[in-house]
């Protein structure tokens, strides 16, 4: 099984962080690979479908949300990514001072066909990218 873990550091309070990032709907207002998003509910879950910028979709489940602990995971029913049983986690982490949080974005996956490290790179790549525009919303 493949594991990556990325996180990165904001100068901001994590309140702030996770009021951006915590909707499970909310992909598309931080992450610029998204374009758009839609959720439905299926069997009593959120289920969110992302459209990816330069085509491609990608159907996520959410599995579950903590706002207390600043935490969601969640998993991809389908989708363009070489990832089989791909689940995944978002946790915001507040400093001990207050002033600024570590954001983590972990997840572990099966390898499809292709060498395991394409496909680390691939998510790791998605989570760099998301946490570059974070910092960029931030000013950080």
């Amino acid at each position: 099984m493949a594991k990556v873990h990325v996180s990165t550091t904001l100068l901001v309070p994590a309140s702030a962080v996770w009021n951006m990032i915590a909707g499970f709907n909310a992909l598309a207002r931080w992450h610029p690979a998204i374009v758009g998003t839609e959720e439905t509910t299926e069997k009593g879950a959120a289920v969110r479908r992302l459209a990816l910028h330069g085509g491609g979709t990608v159907i996520e489940r959410s599995e579950s949300h903590d706002d207390k602990s600043r935490t969601y995971s969640y998993t991809i029913i389908c989708g363009a990514l070489p990832a089989p049983g791909y689940e995944a986690r978002l946790h915001v982490r507040e400093s001990a001072d207050g002033l600024s949080c570590t954001v983590e974005w972990s997840s572990e996956f099966e390898t499809a066909a292709g060498p395991e490290s394409e496909a680390v790179k691939v998510i790791r790549g998605v989570y760099e990218t998301g946490f570059d525009n974070l910092r960029r919303l931030f000013g950080n």
